[in-house]
């Protein structure tokens, strides 16, 4: 089926929309990006031929560069929209891309003006990054990272072997972390293009369970001499430098996962429009419609996470080390169990490398696996966030009045400007000082909660006749009882170590009350300006509803607002849109 092209809200969502009709339909057989293409270049390791090929055509590596270094890299937001797009077809490719941009933007972030052109110069002309981070005994414990560029005069030598690392057998720059002196570590950009040959090789490809055709390896360097030049901002300064950087790309990460969330709603929802049991369609089975209807309400939800916190990197930069970690944490999560419950929903099709959707669910399936260890594993982002609750928590309560108006204010501010789908974030300026490594206690998402429910409040008592307005009220006030015992645990908590399992069994908790808050300021924000299906906010009780669920409320979906949804879900389908929030609020 063709694709409707349909009006934008604003200018990020447009490349995404320009790339949604060069990509085509999946489901037609011909060309790289098809279901067929894909499940067969999978059998042998490989992307599909052509598929680099059209990606070039289109300009997806003009993506990745800053727009003041001739790239068309604006915002993270509009970088968002076209990852996520890309990742509703081929995730191992997105992946690709991914591992580019994680090893470009320590360069965007604190390179030299010569550094910063070189490497933009090379990904406009086709040339791959990669991040040179990982050692194989060490993981996450940067700390113990044995790489070293030992100075010789003016001279680094560099002895290293990093590992596991996208892109690092087809990558011409390699950032690689090492220690440089016993002040501590340093990010360089390597140029394996400019070393001697001899002193550095690939590690071969390492075999995974999925993303098959991705250059997943690693690569070693035996005093490979690079000039003083070579360090990313100030020498010693690598591990901070590795923390921030990572703040941007595990929020770019949610792209990956809410493309396929839409990918795999997308195939269960057709198959059971055409698989006839008991004498009908199975969707009419209360099991197979419960699972599908959660799935799109689930993306819904996880839109309102992500996509608020990709603006913030141009709108609140030194928020970003803790909503990166929320994102990272919730959104791949939230994809695995919607994922799961499409593979219920096609039953033992879902199992197949043929048949439904040319066998491609068990591809994205195994593809996403990859999203919850990516840049920091699910433990390693709730440990950030547990870290950070206790001063959170704090500073958002005793402040004077006067202070307290005018953060109030400012709040309100910073949460319009996120949260509004009319506006695109302002061209993000890279500037490595702008990033923090905690949020010193600052968080409009949570602390803006009790003005937004006082709003709601005030909307209950002002449309009387309003049902779906009144059940939000009536959750908000069930949910604000279950997050006051929820901090109350928290400021209660004596000697509290942020690694315990009661520690991260908060910071869940607590991602799930962002996301809640999430999605009551995407419709606050928008309803006055949005269509009547938006600004009903029948869909926002079910999110709630999907999220109460999660902290053990007694919240049932509202059968009287899943009609509506049902509708806009369907329409997606036929008309071959992108399933999302956005779509609902696009004007009538």
């Amino acid at each position: 089926m063709s694709r409707a092209v349909s009006p934008v809200l604003n200018s990020a969502h447009e490349a995404a929309e320009d790339l949604d009709v060069f990509l085509g339909d999946p489901r037609n057989p011909e060309g790289p990006f098809s279901y067929r293409a894909m499940v067969e270049a999978e059998e042998r390791n490989e992307n599909p031929a052509g598929t680099l090929e059209a990606m070039r055509e289109f300009g997806f590596e003009k993506f990745l560069v800053p727009e003041e270094l001739g790239g068309r890299l604006h915002a993270l937001d509009e970088l968002f929209f076209i990852c996520r797009t890309l990742s509703r077809r081929n995730l191992t490719v997105a992946v690709r891309y991914g591992s580019a941009l994680l090893g470009a933007n320590p360069v965007w972030l604190w390179g030299r003006d010569e550094q910063k052109k070189e490497v933009a110069q090379a990904i406009l002309d086709g040339s791959l990054t990669c991040f040179g981070v990982s050692e194989a005994d060490h993981g996450s414990d940067l700390r113990a990272c044995e790489a070293h560029a030992d100075k010789e005069g003016d001279d680094y030598l560099l002895t290293a072997e990093k590992w596991p690392v996208g892109n690092a057998t087809r990558g011409r720059f390699v950032t690689t972390f090492a220690k440089t002196s016993a002040a501590g570590f340093s990010l360089l950009l390597v140029d394996k293009e400019a070393l001697d040959p001899a002193s550095w090789s690939t590690l071969p490809f390492v075999k995974t369970v999925g993303l098959r055709g991705h250059d997943l390896s690693g690569v070693s360097f035996e005093g490979s001499r690079l000039p003083q030049s070579a360090v990313l901002g100030r020498e010693g300064t690598g591990l901070v430098q590795v923390l921030k950087a990572l703040q941007i790309t595990r929020t770019a990460i949610s792209a990956l996962s809410v493309g396929t969330m839409d990918a795999t709603l997308r195939i269960a929802l057709q198959y059971s429009r055409e698989r006839n049991l008991y004498g009908s369609c199975i969707y009419n089975l209360p099991v197979i419609r419960e699972h599908l209807v959660n799935g799109h309400i689930d993306l819904m939800i996880s839109e309102c996470v992500a996509v608020p916190v990709t603006k913030a990197l141009s709108i609140a930069p030194d928020r970003m080390s803790l909503w990166s970690s929320v994102v990272k944490y919730f959104v791949p999560v939230m994809a695995e169990k919607t994922v799961a419950s499409m593979a219920v929903v096609l039953g033992a099709r879902s199992y197949l490398r043929e048949g439904v959707a040319d066998g491609v669910f068990q591809k994205l399936q195994r593809d996403h696996a990859i999203a919850s260890i990516f840049e920091g594993t699910t433990h390693v982002n709730l440990h950030t966030i547990a870290d950070q609750l206790p001063y959170v928590l704090k500073h958002g309560v005793g402040v004077a009045a006067q202070a307290a108006a005018e953060q109030d204010a400012e709040r309100a501010e910073t949460l319009a400007r996120l949260f509004s789908l009319t506006d695109a974030a302002p061209r993000w300026e890279p500037r490595g000082m702008d990033l923090q490594l905690t949020n010193e206690g600052l968080d409009e998402i949570t602390h803006g909660w009790d003005a937004a429910v006082q709003q709601v409040e005030k909307l209950a008592q002002d449309v009387a006749s309003d049902t779906a307005v009144h059940a939000i009220a009536a959750i908000l006030r069930d949910i604000d009882r279950v997050r006051a015992r929820h901090h109350a645990d928290i400021a209660g908590a004596q000697d509290r170590d942020g690694r315990s399992a009661q520690a991260l069994t908060e910071a869940e908790r607590h991602c799930v009350f962002h996301a809640m808050a999430s999605c009551l300021y995407t419709w606050l924000t928008n309803r006055d300006t949005r269509g009547a299906a938006f600004a009903d906010g029948g869909w926002l009780l079910l999110c709630l509803q999907r999220l109460a669920q999660q902290i053990r409320l007694p919240a049932e979906l509202s059968e009287e607002h899943l009609p509506a949804v049902e509708e806009h879900m369907f329409t997606c389908l036929e008309e071959g849109e992108t399933f999302s929030l956005l779509s609902l609020a696009r004007p009538e």
